[in-house]
């Protein structure tokens, strides 16, 4: 796993782009594999300890998303469930099945790209997230939607 060390003087808003950059390019792997592209990253003190991109096509399971892969991940390599020092970076918002998973994970940040006003969690309320999870959304939105509405366009072109 990867780690990379901003220092406190830096900006959080460019750790939040640094990491949502990392999840864009597990997304260009799910679009390159006819997914819908959509990828995560889960960070825990600067190291990337979980990455995931959606795979539902791929298994035929409508469970496979980034979040879901990259949760199972970062419990892997940490050996636990719990979250709690963790950020999850998404490239698109999670759906409600996602954001109930955070909420089991205890994850302590999301950092979302693109809002997905039609399965976005926030269409049912962010109270889906554990009272501790910090949310943020709309990190590389532009780039985070135009790689969706690009694969969206091919599909149908």
């Amino acid at each position: 796993m990867s780690f990379y060390n901003f220092s406190e003087e830096e900006n959080p808003a460019a750790e939040d782009e640094h990491y949502m950059r990392l999840a864009l390019q597990e997304a260009q792997k799910a679009y390159n594999a006819e997914e819908i592209p959509i990828g995560a990253i889960v960070v825990c003190k600067g190291r990337i300890v979980g990455r995931g991109y959606n795979l539902t096509e791929q298994l035929n399971d409508v469970t496979a998303h980034a979040e879901m892969q990259a949760f199972t991940a970062a419990a892997q390599t940490l050996g636990g469930k719990y979250l709690k020092e963790c950020t999850l970076y998404v490239t698109i918002e999670p759906c409600v099945m996602c954001a109930g998973a955070s909420y089991w994970t205890q994850i302590g940040k999301i950092v979302y790209g693109a809002a997905e006003p039609k399965r976005g969690f926030t269409t049912k309320g962010a109270q889906l997230l554990h009272p501790k999870t910090v949310l943020t959304g709309g990190v590389l939105a532009e780039e985070c939607g135009a790689l969706m509405t690009r694969f969206f366009i091919d599909k149908r072109g």
